[in-house]
């Protein structure tokens, strides 16, 4: 995996709109922030549009999205905020140039979009948190996020979950949004997870759509030869008038019971004031114990 260039003091990162719409306003924290770092801002010319629910048509988006990209005096491109809308361009962008001069992509969400696509083009990606997030975001996860784009090292300990599955393993983290990951499938984007940790949130889903989207990624051999999975924020869950019978993490469990690997709970990633930034496509190490759950960057 390519790692884009770690940013310096004095580099500058865009801001663009992929998915729903974000005005200069709601910028100007995730402008503060960055620029207490020491690093310049360059607005995209999609910051501000409006189009229903989404920031810009999807030309607009696309064409924002593709010159933030080629422009060599950018060296991360920051995602204003999720919902929907990435899916309706990538298959419009053209990642050629790059290729030749790859920079971080950052952001959650509905950017599971980028993070998949990319990872199969062989660079890794920034999920965390976006401009959008800024004013709720805790410090710990604005640090994160500062100490990955500088290449700072990264290793979290997070207390023990009651759900989760002892182990000790290493390999490539991928993943992000379930939904996102579930429309994917069978499209160019969808990721191959073999020997590789499969990190995973989601947001205001149905119980039972989350057993229906665990389980399509079961029958697409999702968890056949993975290595570990780590397990972020299952926020604002719904049941039906008649329960489900299981939370999320018993879902988790129950659709990957017969594959024998580490499983950790309540990862701080996710939508989450403490969303902690996560290198996808690094190389990590894994270790669920009875004390702690350890994940380090290597």
């Amino acid at each position: 995996m390519i790692i884009p260039p770690y940013l310096k003091i004095g580099d500058t990162v865009a801001l663009v709109c992929t998915a729903r719409k974000f005005n200069p306003q709601e910028a100007q924290p995730a402008i503060e922030l960055l620029e207490s770092w020491g690093l310049k801002v360059k607005l995209g010319k999609t910051i501000g549009l409006d189009n229903f629910q989404l920031g810009g048509t999807d030309q607009e988006r696309a064409n924002d999205f593709q010159k933030m990209l080629d422009d060599d005096s950018v060296h991360a491109i920051w995602c204003a905020r999720g919902g929907y809308g990435t899916v309706r361009i990538i298959d419009q962008i053209d990642f050629s140039s790059f290729l030749k001069n790859p920079k971080w992509i950052m952001g959650f969400s509905d950017v599971t979009v980028l993070h998949s696509h990319i990872h199969n083009l062989g660079v890794t990606t920034l999920h965390s948190i976006m401009p959008f997030s800024v004013p709720k975001a805790e410090e710990l996860a604005k640090e994160t996020l500062r100490k990955a784009l500088f290449g700072a090292s990264l290793t979290y300990e997070i207390p023990n979950s009651d759900y989760n599955k002892k182990g000790s393993t290493k390999g490539v983290l991928v993943g992000g949004n379930l939904s996102i990951l579930y429309s994917l499938l069978g499209s160019k984007s969808a990721i191959n997870t073999e020997n590789k940790i499969l990190y995973i949130e989601d947001l205001d889903e149905y119980l039972y759509h989350i057993d229906r989207m665990m389980m399509n990624l079961k029958r697409n051999g999702y968890f056949d030869k993975i290595s570990g999975i780590i397990v972020g924020g299952m926020t604002d869950m719904h049941d039906n008038q008649i329960p489900f019978g299981m939370n999320a993490q018993q879902i988790i469990l129950d659709v990957t019971k017969e594959y024998n690997i580490p499983i950790c709970f309540d990862f701080p990633a996710g939508h989450l004031p403490d969303n902690r930034a996560l290198i996808l496509g690094k190389e990590v190490l894994l270790e669920v114990n009875t004390q702690n759950t350890k994940l380090e960057f290597l």
